[in-house]
């Protein structure tokens, strides 16, 4: 019996880095994956495991311990399964851009929503500066604005020419971070800067969609030479969120839930009830109209059970 960290999930195996610093490629046991877990894979890159190892040399996971955090998606639309990213996580880094390709606030919020929902700080990393015009960069100033009113800390950086990398380093030192965000956005860009000896794969935007070609196939966790992790996972179109009740996603906006305390009724939804004063936040700006349409998306997925995968 030997313990260790998940470093890599391919999905048909894990590597674990056994606390006596070797690598082993494990199957999960065939009985462990049958206990009821609704997710895509109920081991994950962060998971802390125990392993089985028998004289043929083949290596099973027969437990998991409790995680501290982990971050989940819906697996894809309409799907009632899960796809937890990752576990045990001190920082999830959403790389976004505001185009080639587009982020959406409403990806940004759902997937802030998510990170808050299992305690999880988030960092949001705007990439591509250098190939904005001036209408795209004060588009992405006023989000920056935004999101540090609102309390999550904002980076600027251009992975083509190495602009603001030094700083993410600070932000990484001896942490384990999620990298995240749409397929395109510069990730394996940005985590080549970071580690040169690397090399990740990259891929080309389509000029014509604006869209990226998924070059990340499989979570893999890299260790960084001034200490801590990157989880690198494979770019995301949609966020669907999960294990969300009704009025418990208001807790998930920070904004939100503040202004909802002098709402008249306790369990207001904020949708269509008088006296509302997440409403009277939003009409007076103090509440952004793009947060609460955000709030109302993920309320939507929770009413009709699915979500839009486009966002």
């Amino acid at each position: 019996m030997a313990r260790g960290l998940v470093v890599k999930n391919t999905g048909s195996w894990c590597s674990v880095h056994t606390d006596d610093n070797r690598f082993v490629e494990c199957k999960v046991k065939g009985s462990f994956r049958l206990k009821g877990i609704k997710s895509t894979s109920p081991v994950v890159i962060g998971d802390r495991v125990e392993i089985e190892e028998n004289a043929e040399g083949t290596a099973f996971i027969t437990a998991i311990d409790d995680r501290r955090n982990y971050m989940i998606r819906r697996a894809s639309n309409l799907s009632k399964q899960s796809h937890i990213l990752a576990a045990n996580l001190d920082l999830a880094m959403l790389i976004a851009t505001v185009n080639y390709p587009l982020t959406t606030t409403v990806f940004i919020d759902r997937f802030l929503a998510t990170a808050r929902a299992y305690r999880i700080p988030v960092h949001i990393v705007f990439n591509k500066t250098d190939r904005y015009d001036d209408d795209e960069l004060e588009y992405l100033e006023a989000l920056i604005t935004l999101y540090e009113s609102i309390g999550y800390a904002c980076s600027k950086v251009c992975a083509a020419t190495g602009q603001g990398i030094e700083g993410l380093k600070e932000i990484l030192k001896d942490k384990i971070t999620l990298f995240s965000g749409h397929s395109g956005v510069g990730k394996s860009t940005i985590i080549n800067c970071l580690l040169p000896d690397v090399n990740l794969k990259t891929g080309k935007i389509s000029e014509y969609h604006k869209k990226g070609m998924h070059t990340t196939t499989f979570s893999e966790m890299i260790p960084l030479p001034f200490g801590g992790y990157i989880i690198d996972t494979p770019g995301i179109k949609g966020f669907g969120t999960i294990e969300m009740q009704g009025a418990e996603v208001s807790h998930y906006f920070p904004e939100i839930f503040k202004y909802s305390a002098d709402c008249r009724f306790k369990n207001c939804t904020h949708t269509n009830e008088p006296g509302c004063a997440v409403r009277k936040a939003v009409e007076e700006h103090y509440i952004s109209e793009s947060r609460y349409k955000s709030y109302l998306n993920i309320l939507e997925d929770r009413e009709e059970g699915k979500y839009r995968g486009a966002y």
